[in-house]
C-alpha cells in the first residue's frame, strides 16, 4: 500500500526535533520554554514563520556583533538579551503584522526608539514584512541599551 506524503505543515520544524512542528501561537509567535543560552534562542528564530525569521536572524546577528559578552534566554516565548548579572536589555517576538522589538529601558536611550509602552521605560520598534529598519539607529539603541542598568526577570 502506498503512503500518502504527510500534508505540508505551516510552521517550520524545530531545530534537533525529528519531524516535530512547532504549533505557533497568535501573532505567529512560536512557543518556545523558558531555557538559557544561544540554542532556545536559535530554535525559537528557526520557528519564527515565513519572512519574520530572516528579521530574527538579523536581529540575533546585530545584537551579537554589538554587544559580544550578550547573555541570551527565552522567557515568555521571546528570546532576552542582557548582560550576566545586569539584567536584560531587549527583546523581540512576533505579532501578526510586524516583530516587535522591546527595548526595556527604552525611554532613557536617545532618541528613543518610536513605539511607546503602558510601561513608562519600554519603547517599541516595529519591523514589517519589508525587513527595512535603520541598522546604524538600532546598532546605537543596542549599544545604550546594554550600558544601562537592565530589567530582572526570573
Amino acid at each position: 500500500m502506498k503512503k500518502r506524503p504527510a500534508p505540508a505543515s505551516k510552521t517550520p520544524p524545530v531545530a534537533g526535533a525529528k519531524a516535530k512542528t512547532v504549533r505557533l501561537l497568535s501573532g505567529g509567535n512560536p512557543p518556545i520554554p523558558k531555557a538559557d543560552g544561544d540554542t532556545p534562542v536559535q530554535v525559537y528564530i528557526e520557528a519564527m514563520p515565513g519572512w519574520k525569521r530572516d528579521v530574527g536572524r538579523r536581529l540575533d546577528a546585530l545584537i551579537t556583533r554589538t554587544v559580544p559578552r550578550v547573555r541570551k534566554a527565552m522567557r515568555w516565548n521571546t528570546p532576552f538579551y542582557g548582560i550576566e548579572g545586569e539584567g536584560w536589555f531587549l527583546g523581540f517576538h512576533c505579532i501578526t503584522q510586524y516583530v516587535k522589538v522591546a527595548f526595556f529601558r527604552g525611554s532613557s536611550l536617545r532618541p528613543q526608539p518610536p513605539v511607546e509602552s503602558k510601561t513608562q521605560a519600554v519603547r517599541y520598534l516595529h519591523i514589517y514584512e519589508d525587513g527595512k529598519f535603520d541598522e546604524e539607529q538600532v546598532t546605537e539603541w543596542i549599544r545604550q541599551a546594554s550600558k544601562l542598568p537592565g530589567m530582572a526577570c526570573f
